[in-house]
């Protein structure tokens, strides 16, 4: 749990069951990755430091990660929503807005094969902003944002290069872009899927890659908790003599040649293994 100062909220404050006595202490931000990272106290050291936070708590997880594993380092909400001349300006703007509301630092990009329609969901945008509790925040975060006008190919290759947080699709094409992404934390396959149902409830995840490393990893889930090991088991054969020589050559072409002779020792004629009793 990650709170900012002061009581935690009443949601939080109140669990459905109690916790257990061993429970840590709830309130928690950077200090907590540390605490649980190296052990103090009542925290017991752990192998894993997993879930979203702020800033110092994305930092605090880099300067762990070589002691612990973690999940990912995410930063600010990203939102591109990929659109045709028939998606619906409402619903657009209405997610834009859900994702600029996060923080002044996120980022909500409309990419487009329709000018008209860009026009159109910048009117409803500034509509909506009105009365909109968190405008102040919502403003700041659309001056992060961006517009993109292209076809239809040049818009599927810049959401790929974008490799956003959450993909929206919007439109009449959205089955056929669908086959053709792949670089995103998260997709939301058409305009009756928000990306909140993302954040509450319908999942996928809420813990997602952000500035373009969704190229080459994917969002906190239980892989993030499992190792995957390797293990080498070789029955004595013709297969193994052939690797074994092999590996000597290569030993030695590198001059380590205690490596080498422990592959050739192998091939030398043994007996059993001695009775340890």
């Amino acid at each position: 749990f990650y709170y900012t100062d002061g009581p935690p909220p009443p949601l939080h404050a109140n669990p459905p069951r109690p916790p257990p006595p061993s429970t840590p202490p709830r309130r928690a931000r950077a200090q907590a990755v540390a605490a649980m990272a190296y052990g103090v106290g009542p925290v017991p050291r752990c192998d894993v430091v997993a879930g979203p936070g702020g800033e110092w708590v994305t930092a605090a997880k880099l300067l762990v990660s070589g002691v612990v594993g973690i999940d990912l380092l995410a930063g600010p909400s990203e939102l591109a929503v990929l659109t045709d001349e028939a998606g619906d300006p409402v619903l657009i703007a209405a997610d834009l807005l859900a994702q600029a509301e996060h923080d002044p630092a996120a980022l909500p990009v409309l990419i487009s094969t329709s000018a008209e329609l860009v026009d159109h969901v910048e009117g409803e945008l500034t509509r909506q902003l009105s009365g909109l509790p968190t405008a102040r925040i919502a403003r700041a975060a659309l001056q992060n944002g961006f517009a993109v006008v292209a076809t239809e190919e040049e818009a599927l290759r810049c959401c790929e290069e974008l490799a956003p947080e959450h993909l929206q699709l919007h439109g009449s094409r959205v089955r056929g872009w669908e086959a053709s992404l792949d670089r995103f934390g998260a997709i939301f396959v058409n305009e009756s899927v928000t990306e909140v149902l993302g954040d509450y409830g319908a999942g996928p995840n809420h813990t997602l890659p952000t500035g373009g490393t969704a190229r080459f990893t994917a969002g906190l889930s239980v892989l993030s908790f499992l190792r995957r090991p390797t293990w080498l088991n070789l029955d004595r054969g013709p297969e193994l003599e052939v690797l074994s020589r092999d590996a000597a050559r290569l030993a030695r072409m590198e001059g380590l040649e205690a490596h080498a002779r422990a592959a050739e020792i192998r091939l030398e004629s043994r007996g059993p293994l001695p009775d340890p009793s």
